[in-house]
Parts: structure tokens; C-alpha cells; sequence
């Protein structure tokens, strides 16, 4: 039997078809059938350096990796401080856009073939933004002294006033002769935070505050006004009993408080454990101040039991969703003992 005159032909166009496919698959992106086989490593690319910047955008370049079969990609890192990004070229350059004036980054490249292999070590540079900032932040608003304890003292203030972006607040004592001791940084990534703690004081001590901005390119703002503030005297020892009836969802708890110590407390707060979950149905002889990070309750003097005498006692009570019941309970920031009746 002859071959018919066009069999031949017909062969050969589904093998060039075919072989066109095949390219297409690659040309999308479908990993080679030999790089399942590929286990070798491409080289590391070559030190980084910088083909142009201005105060938003870098060009990079480095020496291209080798691989057996070939590098398919490079990723690329943008790391300041603790964030970064990460980007990716199929060449051996890339333009990065968005950074911000004045940041310093480090930056990182390494390799990848296409069977996922990677560059064993990649090069990187620490680079500093050129600043595209002149102007200084405003001055911070007034601190205001909003928690106050024996020791420590929570600040806050309104913002600053900054045209590209703040770094910190540093927060000073004015020693005597207005010598400022920096006492607290508070950096401002992400941004939004304008209070801080300030711990280790004396009890029963005058401090004067004042807090400065500092923007990304180091430019300083005007001190804010002062504020005084004095500490509490040392906490009070005291001594709690409570009666407590429960039912399977909540409780009531009456507690008297009374003070062992030698000194008057005079203004008072108490804090408890108390869960997120539980919430206050009722409470007599306090006012609720706040929630504690969530875990503890803390309950201030109405305007008729402020003071405590020595061996004085004062009486409030409170009823609660939840089984937790009033433990870990401080005056002042004294840790009571605790009996139950």
C-alpha cells in the first residue's frame, strides 16, 4: 500500500504544533520538565549597588547569579527597622519606589533558578535615604499627668504638627538648675501613640516633665510646656475580708478594706483581677476608673469615703457576671492579704 502523498506532511505539522505548545507553556511560566531534576544552587549575585536615588525611589543593580540551568528570578528585600517588603525582577536591576525620606534600609537580593533552588548567600546594602524634609515638627501639647501612683506616673499629650512623617517623642525630667534627663522614647511606627509610663520614681516626689518630637530626618521640635506632677506617698498595707455569694453565672461580693498602716490614705483606688469577659452589674460604696489591659478592674473613692484612717476601714461591694472572683486586690497600689468570710 502507498503512503499517501500528504501523511507526511501532516506528521510533521502536529510535531511543529506540538512543539509550539510546548513553548507556550514555557513562555507562561510552566516549570521545564528538567527542572524537577535540578538541584543545584544558583551563585550568589554580586554586591548591590546604586544606579540613581532621590528622597522616594532607589535603582539597584548587582553582577547577574550562574546556574546550570538558569536563574528565573530575583527576589529583592526593603527592610527598615522591624518592617519590610519584598519585591521581585526577572533582571539583575530593579527600581524601588514608595520609601521615605531620610529611613535608612537595608537591602538584599538573592537568586532563584526555576526548579526553586536559591542562591546560598545574598549580598546586601545599608542605605540612607537622602532627607526631603527642612521643616521641624510643632511643639507636642502639654503633658498631662492622667495615672499617678507611688512610683510611676502615665503622661500624655496632643501630637505634634509634622509635614512628612515623626520618628519619636522623647520624653525629659527637668532636674534641678533645668538639666532634661531623657526618661522615655516613644517611636511613632506605626504612628499614633502619644502617652507613656514613666516608672521608678520616688514615692511622695515633685518631678517636672516636658516632651520633644523628633522627625525622620533628625529635625527637633520646641519643648512642650512642663508639667508638675508629685507621687503618691508609699502604698498602705491593708488587709480585705469579703463575703461573696455566687450563683452559676455571676456573683455579688461585699468587701471591707481596711488599712493597717500607720499613715491617712487619702484618695484611693483599688484594682482586682477581673477577666474581659465578666462585666459589672452593680457597684456600691467605689466608682469604676478603668480596665486594666483587660485582666483587671480598678475602682476609685465616691466623694463621702475618700479618706481612710489608720485602722479605718471602708466598705463597697459589687456584682459580676463570670466566676472570677476579687483577688490580687491592691489600695494604691499596695497588695492587700485577703480573708474570706
Amino acid at each position: 500500500m502507498r503512503d499517501h502523498p500528504f501523511r507526511g506532511v501532516r506528521s510533521r505539522a502536529a510535531a511543529l504544533a506540538a512543539c509550539a505548545l510546548a513553548a507556550t507553556m514555557v513562555a507562561a511560566g510552566a516549570t521545564p520538565a528538567y527542572a524537577a531534576d535540578d538541584t543545584e544552587r544558583p551563585t550568589a549575585p554580586g554586591p548591590i549597588t546604586v544606579v540613581a536615588i532621590d528622597t522616594t525611589s532607589v535603582e539597584l543593580t548587582w553582577a547577574a547569579s550562574t546556574d546550570n540551568v538558569g536563574v528565573v528570578r530575583y527576589p529583592v528585600g526593603a527592610r527598615f527597622e522591624d518592617f519590610g517588603s519584598q519585591y521581585s525582577t526577572d533582571t539583575n536591576s530593579i527600581r524601588i519606589t514608595g520609601l521615605r525620606p531620610s529611613r535608612t534600609y537595608t537591602f538584599s537580593v538573592w537568586a532563584l533558578d526555576a526548579a526553586g533552588n536559591s542562591s546560598l548567600s545574598n549580598p546586601t546594602l545599608r542605605l540612607t535615604m537622602p532627607p526631603g524634609d527642612d521643616q521641624p515638627p510643632s511643639a507636642p501639647g502639654q503633658p498631662v499627668a492622667y495615672d499617678v501612683a507611688a512610683t510611676l506616673v502615665w503622661l500624655r499629650w496632643a501630637h505634634s504638627v509634622e509635614n512628612v512623617a515623626l520618628e519619636r517623642y522623647e520624653v525629659f525630667r527637668v532636674d534641678a538648675g533645668g538639666t532634661l534627663t531623657r526618661v522615655s522614647e516613644v517611636y511613632q511606627y506605626p504612628p499614633g501613640r502619644n502617652s507613656t509610663q514613666i516608672s521608678g520614681l520616688t514615692p511622695n516626689t515633685t518631678y517636672t516633665f516636658v516632651v520633644q518630637a523628633r522627625d525622620e530626618a533628625g529635625h527637633l521640635s520646641p519643648l512642650s510646656a512642663p508639667v508638675t506632677v508629685t507621687t503618691l506617698p508609699p502604698p498602705p498595707s491593708c488587709a480585705v475580708r469579703s463575703v461573696v455569694r455566687q450563683w452559676p453565672d455571676g456573683f455579688v461580693a461585699h468587701l471591707v478594706v481596711e488599712n493597717t498602716g500607720s499613715t491617712a490614705v487619702d484618695g484611693w483606688t483599688m484594682t482586682w483581677r477581673f477577666w474581659a469577659s465578666q462585666q459589672v452589674r452593680g457597684i456600691w460604696g467605689a466608682k469604676v476608673v478603668d480596665r486594666l489591659n483587660n485582666s483587671y478592674l480598678r475602682v476609685g473613692n465616691t466623694g463621702r469615703n475618700a479618706v481612710i484612717p489608720p485602722g479605718g476601714t471602708v466598705s463597697l461591694g459589687l456584682a459580676a457576671t463570670g466566676t472570677q472572683l476579687p483577688e490580687e486586690i491592691t489600695l494604691n497600689g499596695g497588695l492587700c492579704t485577703v480573708a474570706d468570710e
